[in-house]
């Protein structure tokens, strides 16, 4: 099955912090890719832009290094990478002054979509909005893409979306979760509205708990200052689990459009309870043979701040009344895993009788890294000797559902900067949105903050601290394991 590439029409994009980790791994592989898909028309223009005292020649050429060691071998072709580099340019200006904006200016086409992408901190994010407009950059087409943190908290969550609303409007802010893009989580809602089998099943009365599980076996290096003041509740639970969340326990919307989807993801976030505090596990790796462990790798012995956290979190409404969902994520686990599974209930009564044990249906939806949907199904073991029963799982990844061809499907910076360009804001959070989730974290950060509570250590590449596994146990159930 070969996927289908539908062209975008002519447009500039401007990245602001262009030499920065994320531009250079993440944003512009994701482009080289598309242009190599033939997505993009001819006239495109990359424009890059950052404090470095460069000229656009040694731009190009920190732009080839870079797809040299971060684009897939299959789209390292010389011929391919120089076109490509044609369409790259280079701007040196100041976030904080006046300084380049006159030539950035200069470099833009009239008349076609804009989009800027504020690779860098949140702190630049309202300089660089101001300065757009004030050097009569924005458009009617203009579109500005942001990257997490959306703010440490409420507060600052809601400053920068005045400030930010101050300049653009909503339609114009992109706030952009990578989780969103994978095409595992866009398959999620293909999946539940697309299909007459599992939406009737898809609540309370069929479903016994939902667990999603974003595990990293490495830890925190080169990002110590940011994840010592953030912790993995900010990191990870706020935004990319919290996503995945609402995915799977929104109300089908009235048709696959941005706000449709964006309100029915914002009710699920409203319907939230307050965790309670024994409803939450926080945790803290240890040194091993893998690496240093937590505290010593911020150099701070005392530190608080949590490298795994696993809470309970209900959703009020009569779809999900009684269904636990169990969150977790953690650095320096034992592999690489992301995986939501749909826990159903046991059938309500067994006509094979007690020796053919308990056996129930679960879904499990993987994100990361063997992208696929298994669904577990209890059938007889082959041979004689009765009827014993087994589970075995239906297995769907899709390098092997869907060809050779879709082995390496799209990375989900390669979709969501093309969708800025359509102008299409379905992945993109909200603002109300971000709000709302802010909303429900800071409560359960000011509660762990109050009662002192200190992160429990754990092994560097286990499934996380033994309270986590006592979570599950005091309601009877256990974690799924953390498979690569």
């Amino acid at each position: 099955m070969v996927s289908r590439v539908i062209p975008v029409d002519p447009f500039d994009l401007v990245i602001f912090g262009s030499t920065g980790d994320l531009a250079q791994r993440k944003i512009l592989p994701a482009l080289f890719r598309r242009y190599c898909a033939g997505q993009w028309p001819e006239d495109v223009q990359i424009i890059g832009a950052a404090r470095s005292d460069l000229d656009s020649d040694a731009f190009r050429d920190l732009v080839a290094q870079s797809l040299r060691t971060h684009a897939p071998a299959q789209f390292r072709d010389s011929s391919a990478l120089n076109a490509f580099l044609q369409r790259v340019d280079y701007v040196a200006l100041d976030a904080l002054s006046d300084e380049g904006w006159g030539n950035l200016a200069a470099k833009l086409t009239i008349d076609r979509v804009r989009a800027f992408y504020f690779s860098v901190g949140p702190r630049l994010f309202g300089p660089l909005a101001e300065r757009i407009k004030a050097n009569d950059l924005a458009t009617a087409q203009t579109r500005i893409v942001v990257e997490k943190p959306f703010g440490h908290d409420l507060g600052s969550a809601q400053t920068l979306n005045a400030t930010l609303a101050a300049h653009f409007s909503e339609g114009q802010i992109y706030r952009i979760d990578h989780y969103l893009g994978k095409e595992t989580v866009q398959n999620l809602m293909a999946v539940r509205f697309g299909n007459m089998l599992f939406e009737p099943l898809w609540n309370s009365q069929y479903v016994d708990h939902i667990q999603i599980t974003v595990a990293e076996s490495v830890g925190i290096d080169g990002r110590e200052e940011y994840y010592e003041r953030a912790g993995a509740m900010r990191d990870m639970v706020q935004n990319h689990l919290m996503q995945l969340l609402c995915l799977i326990a929104m109300e089908p919307p009235a048709k696959f459009d941005p706000d449709a989807v964006r309100d029915e993801k914002l009710k699920v976030i409203r319907a939230l309870d307050p965790v309670k505090p024994h409803h939450i596990v926080r945790g803290q790796f240890e040194g091993g043979p893998n690496g240093l462990s937590y505290r010593d790798t911020v150099g701070n012995p005392r530190s608080t701040t949590e490298s795994y956290v696993a809470l309970r979190a209900h959703v009020s409404n009569w779809r999900w009344a009684g269904t636990p969902f169990y969150l977790r994520t953690g650095k320096r686990l034992v592999a690489r895993s992301s995986v939501i599974n749909v826990m159903f209930k046991d059938a309500p009564h067994s006509i094979f009788g007690a020796d053919a044990g308990r056996h129930a249906n679960v879904l499990s939806i993987r994100l990361q890294p063997n992208e696929g949907i298994t669904l577990k199904v209890t059938i007889k073991e082959p041979g004689q000797g009765g009827m014993r029963l087994v589970d075995v799982p239906l297995d769907m990844s899709f390098a092997e559902a869907l060809g050779p061809e879709n082995q390496n499907p799209p990375d989900a910076y390669e979709r969501l900067v093309m969708d800025v360009i359509r102008g299409n804001q379905t992945l993109f959070m909200r603002g109300d949105e971000v709000e709302a989730a802010w909303a429900w974290t800071d409560p359960i950060i000011a509660g762990w903050q109050a009662r002192g509570d200190v992160p429990k250590p754990y092994e560097s590449g286990s499934t996380g601290p033994g309270d986590a596994e006592l979570l599950m146990k005091r309601d009877g159930r256990r974690w799924q394991g953390i498979n690569p």
